[in-house]
């Protein structure tokens, strides 16, 4: 009998126990799937283009829900988010206040990452703020529960460090503005960042919705003939998107780019063409795609905040420094009766044969053996002409790319004149998607400093999105300034910019 009570008073209790166990696996169920996704995608290429359109200039919006906060990602393929191209500088402003009023998502949760292309040909829409917001008013219409996953992968075949490293210590840039140096002159180059971030993102029946692949590359190759492309972010989408089917969206996050080159960028052996480097980015991408599982997930955050940053000082200095280099160069010029139509065959001559360079080794010989010069005699004028031709050119490059910084430099103080003030206030965002971290920067960010600030990270998937929510122009290391290149004449901040930016990502990242 009081074996039958006592079991009798246990039924009840575990009853409880297994109505409040079933609650919370629902309630867990219900937190692992809440986090919802759409996408949506707008040509925003100028309807009436006056150049020719190898591929369309797209905007791509995901919009993320957690239940809690909603955040929103938008991929542009411009040069920048205003400073510099086709967006205006209000364009971020404008676009977020849009988006509030008409869909109620905070503007500070929204992250605008420009591709860095510079193959648009200025043909933009008039209107591409509206578009801009129709293709996140159109991801909000298709947003579904979604699983997501985290990865990274790796591609270090397209791409170099810019910078040059010279015996004299400064540092060269690559660029079509102005030539290379010398081949003995250069010792060394810069570090890349081969690592591809990539966030998976799938419906809850497994098929694929969006892949978001951040990888650090410059695209300003163009096509071949010229016109209007999205340039290698563009193709390398395509590759990855063709592959996964179903209407998924390749989403394309610049990184810190701002000493980085493509590999072929100086060829003139070869027609132009980023597909070929488009397509091995997207297929590195696939590669990695295909190793990452998607799992329920709702971690969401978005933190932004403002950042004051000191402005150079140094810039009448430089000026000062590379007028007298210019002023230098101009004085070594020297003169010489070679003009470049008589050069050129003569440098080809001397050059296919140093020690007979006029006619057949015999003929030196049978002067030799008669004891004249004359074939010596003209080779040593010959030369010396060389020399001081050859002298006159590298002055002539080297001023010209003193020409182009001092050109940079006054552009830039005039900019910080206008400011009338010691610092300029910049953007910072960091954003958390289950795993996926990342963290903006509004220009052109070193890739040295990206890859510490991926190293310093308490998160083990962080990566780099620059040229996010406004453009500043470069953000170069501090032990960059001294090299006397192009990115370092084309930067507002004082070297002490590095750390601080750098402190106030890791403070924002352990806030996440």
């Amino acid at each position: 009998m009081l074996q039958n009570d006592i079991k009798s008073g246990f039924r009840p209790l575990l009853m409880v126990m297994f109505i409040l166990a079933i609650v919370f696996l629902f309630s867990v169920g219900v937190n692992a799937e809440s986090l919802r996704a759409g996408t949506g995608v707008v040509d925003i290429t100028c309807q009436n283009s006056t150049e020719k359109i190898s591929d369309p200039l797209l905007v791509k919006a995901i919009v993320f829900d957690s239940g809690k906060i909603q955040a929103v990602i938008i991929t542009i393929d411009t040069i920048a988010v205003g400073g510099i191209g086709s967006l205006q500088d209000n364009f971020l402003y404008s676009v977020r206040s849009k988006i509030e009023n008409d869909l109620d998502i905070s503007g500070k949760n929204v992250l605008i990452n420009a591709s860095h292309n510079h193959r648009t040909g200025g043909q933009v829409c008039e209107d591409v703020v509206d578009k801009t917001v129709l293709a996140v008013k159109k991801a909000v219409e298709k947003m579904v529960a979604v699983r997501i996953g985290t990865g990274t992968g790796y591609e270090d075949r397209i791409m170099m460090n810019r910078r040059l490293q010279l015996k004299t210590g400064k540092e060269w840039t690559i660029r079509h503005a102005n030539p290379c140096p010398p081949d003995d002159e250069v010792v060394g180059v810069g570090p890349i960042d081969p690592e591809i971030g990539i966030l998976k993102i799938d419906k809850a029946d497994g098929t694929p919705l969006a892949v978001l692949y951040n990888f650090t590359i410059h695209p300003y190759t163009g096509i071949a003939g010229g016109g209007v492309t999205a340039e290698l972010p563009g193709f390398a989408s395509k590759v990855i998107q063709d592959n996964l089917g179903s209407e998924a969206t390749a989403f394309f996050l610049q990184g810190a780019a701002g000493d980085i080159t493509e590999i072929l960028y100086k060829d003139v052996n070869s027609p132009r063409t980023p597909e070929a480097f488009g397509n091995l980015l997207g297929l590195s991408t696939l590669q990695a795609l295909g190793k990452i599982k998607t799992e329920n997930a709702s971690s969401l955050n978005v933190i932004t905040e403002n950042l004051d940053l000191p402005l150079r000082t140094d810039i009448p200095g430089r000026i000062s420094l590379l007028e007298a280099e210019q002023s230098r160069l101009i004085s070594s010029l020297r003169s010489t009766s070679l003009n470049f139509k008589t050069f050129l065959p003569l440098f080809i001559k001397y050059s296919l044969d140093p020690e007979y360079p006029s006619y057949y080794s015999y003929r030196y010989l049978q002067e030799e053996k008669l004891g004249t010069e004359a074939l010596k005699g003209m080779d040593a004028e010959n030369n010396r002409n060389l020399k001081k031709y050859l002298n006159n050119i590298y002055a002539m490059e080297k001023c010209a790319r003193i020409q182009e910084n001092l050109n940079m430099l006054r552009t830039r103080q005039a900019e910080i004149n206008a400011e009338n003030s010691k610092t300029k206030t910049v953007e910072l965002q960091v954003m958390k998607i289950g795993d996926f971290v990342l963290v903006t920067f509004p220009g052109e960010l070193f890739v040295k400093i990206g890859m510490n600030i991926k190293e310093a990270s308490p998160f083990e998937n962080t990566f780099i999105a620059g040229y996010s929510n406004g453009y500043f122009h470069y953000g170069p290391t501090s032990e960059a300034f001294d090299g006397l290149a192009y990115e370092d004449t084309n930067c507002l901040f004082a070297p002490e910019w590095e750390g601080i930016y750098v402190e106030k990502v890791k403070e924002m990242l352990a806030g996440l």
